[in-house]
């Protein structure tokens, strides 16, 4: 069985994202969506939130399974005998970056493959850094999240009282 594990912050979820997790369900017969913590940054949805929020949205994809960890991602996929990490890849920034933790994931464990993804072309530019942003400043986000939580993400904003007020 071919397994992948698709490791992020991802707060919130994109319709970049879903976009890989897609496609990479067509390619493995199994794949996770490893929430994550990124030390350079500070989440605003918790790794519960962010499960929940994934969850709902992959429901129908039947060979998609969503966790958290505080693992490192090689750490996870050698525990379940995952041999390839799924990486998404939208501009030249995200390469270097991307290049730089692969060669990382291998020194650490060198049965472990990276595999590059580009989102589709409408999806290039989505961040979940932009979504934010645009939460905030009350601009519509759900061409940029799915449907499922969209609303999730704004009342989050809303209760934390982070959207400015024009």
């Amino acid at each position: 069985m071919a397994k992948a594990v698709y490791p992020g912050t991802f707060d919130p979820f994109s319709n970049g994202h879903l976009d890989i997790v897609k496609r990479a369900s067509l390619i493995f017969d199994e794949v996770h969506i490893l929430v994550g913590n990124n030390l350079k940054k500070s989440p605003t949805f918790t790794a519960e939130e962010r499960v929940f929020m994934i969850k709902s949205v992959v429901k129908n994809l039947s060979n998609v399974k969503v966790v958290a960890s505080n693992e490192l991602v090689v750490q996870y996929a050698k525990r379940n005998n995952i041999k390839v990490i799924v990486r998404g890849l939208r501009n030249y920034q995200d390469y270097e970056s991307e290049f730089s933790l692969a060669q990382f994931n291998k020194d650490i464990d060198s049965s472990i493959e990276t595999l590059l993804m580009m989102p589709s072309a409408k999806n290039q530019f989505i961040s979940s850094s932009a979504i934010k942003e645009f939460v905030a400043y009350n601009i519509d986000i759900t061409p940029y999240v799915p449907k499922e939580i969209a609303p999730l993400v704004v009342k989050k904003f809303q209760e934390n009282g982070t959207i400015i007020k024009l």
